[in-house]
């Protein structure tokens, strides 16, 4: 008998707190051992595959994105059966060629955050899971293949961009000039508040993880283009909405079964400390994650 495909998490962003294709729609509350995620759960169905939604703000937008506890977030997906994970985040674009209103498949991450935890392990465990490309080659594949399809299908003027590289700030603030120009300096395609450490805690947990970055405005570097207000960022955000979920639906349908990128056996070669120097309390806090090469 062939085993059901892994579900599929969906980490929303700002303006996107529900998916209104879900069929059989449950919500769910999870207890993890790091702590409550942002919000209750939302499972459901579109077609045959199984989705689990939590917007990572919290439903009305109640958690600053270094209040977001996404330890407890990313294990909440992986209790509920999710190898998949896609986040839809808003971003601020760094380049010229990324209008508001453009997606960007990013593939990989610069991490300036500060104050947040970023790994399961440490207090008696210690393991190093390899980072270079964090993003999941096979699914960003299907996220560009779907937003393009979308994009096209509905006469829309945005540009889906594959590829590109997300500079994650600490927050809640928006960028000074002097550091907008800085970023751009680098070479960087968009900046977020959000997908660090998500994008670190979805490898150590093993889940293929990647982003659909929606820009909203041009930062604050552009000459041409007021500085950003939450007013700009909210009307582009209400424009994207809704293409994001049609881009989610067209997605799920692209989605193969099986996973064979390689964060679906992350942690076979990371796990550093000794299976019999593991304390008791540390084997029951990981064992959803790491149960299975210790036996």
């Amino acid at each position: 008998m062939t085993a059901a495909p892994e579900a599929i998490g969906v980490l929303g962003g700002s303006g996107i707190y529900d998916l209104a294709a879900l069929e059989d729609v449950e919500e769910v509350s999870v207890d993890t051992p790091f702590g409550a995620p942002s919000d209750a759960l939302i499972t459901g169905r579109l077609g045959d595959r199984k989705l689990v939604f939590l917007p990572r703000h919290g439903r009305g937008h109640r958690i600053l994105p270094h209040e977001i506890n996404y330890r407890a977030n990313i294990h909440a997906l992986k209790q509920l059966g999710c190898g998949w994970v896609i986040s839809l985040s808003a971003v601020g674009s760094m380049k010229e060629s990324i209008a508001p209103g453009d997606l960007v498949i990013v593939d990989q991450f610069i991490d300036l955050t500060k104050k947040r935890i970023s790994t399961f392990f440490g207090d008696g465990v210690a393991a190093h899971v390899m980072f270079g490309d964090p993003v999941s080659k096979q699914l960003a594949d299907v996220l560009h293949r779907a937003a393009s399809t979308e994009v096209e299908a509905g006469g829309g003027t945005e540009t889906v961009h594959s590829g590109g590289t997300y500079v994650v700030m600490e927050g809640p603030q928006f960028s000074t000039l002097a550091e907008s120009r800085l970023y751009r300096s680098w070479g960087v395609d968009v900046i977020g508040m959000t997908n660090m450490p998500e994008a670190k805690l979805a490898r150590e947990a093993e889940m293929s993880y990647a982003t659909v970055a929606m820009a909203t405005d041009y930062d604050c570097w552009h000459e041409g283009h007021d500085d950003v207000s939450v007013e700009a960022v909210i009307a582009i955000l209400k424009h994207n909405a809704e293409l994001a979920r049609k881009v989610l639906v067209r997605a799920v349908e692209l989605l193969p079964a099986e996973r064979t990128c390689p964060a679906k056996s992350a942690l076979a070669d990371a796990i550093i400390t000794q299976p019999d120097q593991i304390p008791d309390a540390a084997r029951r806090r990981l064992d959803l994650l790491i149960g299975k090469y210790l036996t």
